[in-house]
């Protein structure tokens, strides 16, 4: 039995279908973590700015970019001017492009709202999660795509006013080593989408650049600038000649 949408190609089962989505919700475990944390932290973050907790959740339900909110935040209390803040966020967004590209062939013919839908709901951890999931089918699923990313946008949205409501009474995220949760779920999912030589190309690439931007510049611009060079290094690094063969019968 092949599972609807399955190409003729890559038969898929109900049963693998079934055990692939189970997967997502055990590798998701950490991410809905970190999400958590994070969410209470910038929750609290936005009530000591002078947010009200309709302002705090409206950012976190339409703009939905963990950093993006964060930098925004910083620059309102800052009294940053609205272009300043504007460019800021586009910036650290701009990788979201990348992963619309590498997500687009999966959703191929698929209605413009859902398309839609899912750009808005497209985080880091998403992205991972699903791309891992489709690469396992060899397919598109639809409801393995909004099972990974209700992980990130619930645990981040409730969090949210968790951390609005009572985050006063958290003491340093730090000191929980709560910091270290998100670097440390992203880095292993980041692990399952390495498999090839571009893959391998890009990290390395987004690392160098990342960590020589940030000794000359700043931190944050260094993940920036590297997060959007490595993947570019990678996409211009020839592939090998068996991996260019299954993409000219599906994504």
């Amino acid at each position: 039995m092949t599972a609807t949408g399955a190409s003729p190609e890559i038969p898929v089962t109900a049963a693998e279908v079934v055990a692939s989505r189970r997967r997502i919700v055990v590798d998701a475990l950490g991410v809905a973590l970190s999400a958590s944390a994070f969410g209470v932290v910038y929750g609290l973050a936005t009530r000591t700015a002078g947010f009200s907790l309709l302002d705090a959740m409206a950012m976190s339900t339409l703009v939905l970019a963990g950093a993006s909110q964060f930098a925004a935040v910083g620059l309102i209390v800052a009294g940053a001017a609205w272009p300043a803040i504007v460019l800021l966020t586009l910036l650290l967004n701009a990788r979201h492009l990348l992963y619309s590209a590498a997500m687009a062939p999966w959703f191929r013919g698929r209605p413009l709202v859902e398309r839609a839908a899912a750009a808005h709901v497209l985080t880091d951890e998403t992205f991972a999660l699903a791309l891992t999931h489709f690469r396992r089918l060899g397919r598109f699923d639809g409801p393995g795509y909004w099972l990974a990313s209700a992980f990130v946008v619930i645990p981040w949205i409730g969090a949210t006013a968790v951390g609005y409501l009572g985050g006063q009474i958290i003491p340093d995220p730090a000191r929980l080593g709560l910091d270290i949760v998100f670097p440390a779920a992203m880095g292993g999912l980041a692990v399952g989408l390495v498999t090839g030589r571009r893959e391998v190309v890009a990290a390395l690439a987004g690392l160098l650049i990342g960590v020589v931007v940030a000794l000359v510049a700043q931190p944050s611009v260094g993940v920036v600038v590297g997060g959007l060079l490595g993947p570019l290094v990678g996409l211009a690094t020839p592939a090998r000649p068996e991996r260019l063969a299954p993409l000219e019968t599906g994504p």
